[in-house]
């Protein structure tokens, strides 16, 4: 124990602080590689320069984020080895393969077509560039389909059987693969990192916007990332509901902890806005709730009883304080992005789209809520999983290798300095990249297209409102 601090939750937070810068990157990557892919296809289509040159644009800051993804990627993997070992050894004949199975059929995938896509159109023209570019998009995305497939598999378990030396091992790897989960996560996740890429694509049209509002390549940014706040928030609000209602049947827990009730409701609970939850006193200070409102969420019945953490031993809680605040985050941002899709309606309805300041202002300082959202509710899904990395078989206490803690603190306060130093300067790079406009002139930009091409002015896609 180092003063307060033992292995294991020296372990817990360095692995925590990694996978926190780590999972931005892919988020990033996987939301521009589908961007790219529209742009691209968008001027294959009409043969609008603005399309072509917000392409070479967003490339730029795709292949620093993938860069990025992929070290960090390498980097937190090895802490399964070294702080890890003992989860790595039972859960290795289950999670070994569907690693590997992400390396094989999606990482190799994208990393083989991305030179192609990002140097290579003058050399193997249009037609196989645009192949490329699409086969990038697809690998980001299956790779996020195995990864999500290995955590779901830890959030609900299934197609298992645990041998005589306590390993896990497969018997049915449909089961394992679509374990219960896996298809609200993976859905919940894919638009969560669509909107998060909108929104910071959003916040850099608005940027631009506010220094000139003429400028095509803005406008079509802008609109086109609005378009997908407004029709892709409800969305991911909708899916996030059937996420919590599955999380309900299979980690109960959890949702105690998220809805902070300590207590067990048998005549309906009350939906707890906001408070301040008090795990030694098992109680919530100064709580803002709503009557019965929990019950009607989760059971579709005013009156539907609720169990609470009084019915769960306490070794078996998360901590739930950072539970409940974490969601409380992640739904409340959720909600101003889907403020933000609805005045973005509002201003296109009344031609205001590229004129409205105060929008362009709101989407500029949503930019990065979409990221810090996806975190938040990684936080939720993990520390609510907690005390188990399998959940309800495998403790987190026993997952732990053989380390000290003065070793893990060591390597913990290396990986701050060294990420802060490297990333910190690699997302400084990417948004002084997303400072500039394309190169090109503006008034060249409305001209029309660069090559005989379909008849749509880039108008029709980027609206005509506020000219």
């Amino acid at each position: 124990m180092l003063d307060g601090f033992t292995a294991e939750l020296l372990a817990r937070l360095q692995f925590a602080f990694t996978i926190a810068f780590h999972i931005v990157f892919p988020a990033f990557s996987i939301g521009l590689s589908a961007y790219l892919a529209v742009l691209n296809a968008l001027w294959l289509k009409t043969g609008m320069p603005t399309y072509l040159y917000l392409f070479d644009y967003w490339k730029k800051i795709f292949a620093v984020a993938f860069g990025m993804g992929v070290v960090s990627g390498i980097v937190m993997s090895y802490q399964f080895g070294t702080n890890w070992s003992v989860f790595s050894d039972k859960t290795g004949p289950v999670l070994g393969p569907l690693m590997a199975y992400e390396v094989l059929s999606a990482f190799f995938l994208e990393a083989g077509f991305l030179g192609i896509m990002l140097f290579g159109r003058k050399r193997v023209g249009d037609k196989l560039h645009m192949a490329a570019t699409a086969i990038v998009a697809f690998g980001t995305l299956m790779s996020a389909t195995w990864i999500l497939s290995v955590n779901s598999w830890m959030q609900t378990p299934a197609g298992y059987s645990i041998n005589e030396v306590g390993q896990f091992v497969p018997q049915d790897w449909w089961a394992i693969v679509f374990n219960p989960s896996f298809p609200y996560r993976l859905v919940h996740m894919v638009l969560a990192v669509f909107l998060s890429t909108a929104l910071a694509v959003g916040a850099v049209g608005a940027w631009h916007l506010l220094k000139d509002r003429k400028q095509e390549p803005a406008r079509v940014m802008f609109s086109m990332a609005m378009w997908m706040a407004a029709l892709v928030t409800p969305v991911q609000i909708f899916a996030g509901d059937l996420h919590g209602l599955n999380t309900l049947e299979h980690q109960p827990v959890k949702v105690m902890a998220m809805e902070g009730h300590f207590d067990s409701h048998p005549d309906g609970a009350p939906l707890i806005l906001f408070g301040i939850p008090n795990q030694s006193e098992k109680r919530v200070y100064f709580p803002i709730q709503i009557p019965k409102l929990s019950s009607l969420i989760l059971k579709h019945d005013l009156n539907a009883p609720l169990a609470g953490l009084d019915t769960v031993d306490d070794r078996d809680e998360p901590p739930v304080a950072i539970v409940f605040w974490s969601f409380r985050v992640m739904v409340g941002l959720g909600f101003a992005m889907l403020g933000l899709g609805i005045w973005s309606l509002w201003a296109r309805w009344h031609n205001v789209l590229y004129r409205d300041s105060w929008l362009h202002k709101f989407a500029l300082v949503m930019g990065p809520t979409g990221f810090v959202a996806l975190l938040a509710g990684w936080v939720t899904t993990e520390v609510g999983r907690q005390p188990f990395t399998v959940y309800g078989l495998l403790r987190t206490s026993d997952s732990l290798a053989p380390v000290a803690a003065p070793a893990v603190a060591t390597s913990l306060i290396a990986f701050i300095i060294v990420y802060f130093l490297v990333f910190g300067a690699g997302v400084f790079y990417i948004l002084r990249m997303m400072s500039r406009l394309p190169d090109g002139d503006a008034g060249e930009l409305r001209q029309g297209p660069l090559r005989a091409a379909g008849p749509t002015p880039v108008a029709q896609v980027s609206g005509q409102e506020g000219r």
